[in-house]
This record gives C-alpha cells, sequence and structure tokens, in this order.
C-alpha cells in the first residue's frame, strides 16, 4: 500500500477511535489531542517526535495558564485596561517562551505555541474556565490539567497512527 493511502487510512481510523474515546470519556478535549497530532507530524513523525511534542505541548501549556493567572492576579488591568494588559502579558510569555528554545529539551516553538494557544483557547472559549479558582484547582476543569493530558493523549494517537500507516505499507514478505 502507498505511503498516503496507509497515513490516511490509520489517522483516520485512529482519529474516529480517539474521537470515540475522548467524546465517551467527556471533559478531555479532542480538539486539543489533534492538534498535538498535528504537532507529533510536523515533529517528524517518529519517537523524538513524540517526546518533543509532549515536552513541548506541555511548557506551552504551563507558560499559557502561568499567563492567565497573570492576567487575573497582578491588578495592571486597572492601570492599562484589560485588553491592553492581556497584550502585555502575551509580550511577556511569548518572549519567555521562545527565548526558552534555547534549552534543548524546549527547542520547538511551534510545539510550545500550540500548547499555549490550545490553553488560551480552552480558558478563553469555555465558560467559567478562566476564573482563579477553577485555575488553581486539581481537577479537569484546570487548563493545566486538562490541555496537556488532552494533548499528550493526541501525540501518542499520532505515534501510533505512524507506525500503524509503516505497518500498511510494509511489502508482503516473498513466498518461497
Amino acid at each position: 500500500m502507498g505511503t498516503v493511502l496507509a497515513t490516511a487510512l490509520s489517522v483516520g481510523i485512529l482519529g474516529a477511535v480517539c474521537t470515540w474515546f475522548f467524546l465517551t470519556a467527556g471533559t478531555i478535549l479532542v480538539w486539543a489531542a489533534f492538534v498535538a497530532w498535528a504537532c507529533f507530524f510536523h515533529s517528524g513523525g517518529d519517537a523524538a517526535a513524540l517526546k518533543s511534542t509532549m515536552i513541548s505541548n506541555l511548557f506551552g501549556s504551563v507558560v499559557g495558564w502561568v499567563g492567565a493567572l497573570m492576567i487575573l492576579t497582578i491588578p495592571l488591568s486597572d492601570v492599562l485596561t484589560p485588553n491592553v494588559w492581556a497584550g502585555v502579558v502575551v509580550l511577556i510569555t511569548v518572549v519567555f517562551y521562545i527565548m526558552s528554545s534555547q534549552i534543548p529539551a524546549l527547542v520547538s516553538v511551534p510545539g510550545t505555541t500550540y500548547g499555549y494557544a490550545c490553553t488560551f483557547a480552552f480558558l478563553l472559549q469555555t465558560q467559567g474556565k478562566l476564573d482563579l479558582g477553577v485555575m488553581t484547582s486539581v481537577s479537569l476543569d484546570n487548563a493545566v490539567i486538562v490541555v496537556p493530558i488532552s494533548m499528550w493523549l493526541g501525540a501518542l494517537f499520532g505515534f501510533a497512527s505512524a507506525k500503524f500507516a509503516a505497518f500498511l505499507t510494509k511489502p508482503e514478505a516473498a513466498t518461497a
């Protein structure tokens, strides 16, 4: 089987399983899983990419979560307006995580950006999540818990789909 067809089938089949699993389990974020899955392939689609994806997505999520805490807890929004203060926090946190890419384990700026963006997407688009009490809880309502878990599962599904595609492209053993 050709590589494109094998990849399409493996991602399609495992994508269906992933969607069913996430929707059945509830709370975990299928969209964040698919972002991490894409990150895995964007990073090379191998074991090193799995490691890089998992580390960078987690780091981005933590930086995004800290940024959201800064917005909520440092009272500069009264002086600068909420939108300007949020922009300043994004400036600070993005500069920080890009500068952190000089650390070998954090070299994937795109992977970090995906984790950062997914965290803010969850916080800003899910009612009640951008709340100090929720953000400091030990629960799947907390972005810094649910986003990395969702993304790690997505990266693992990506790894499994790469292995499945490789299996589908192997030529059949020659008969003697």
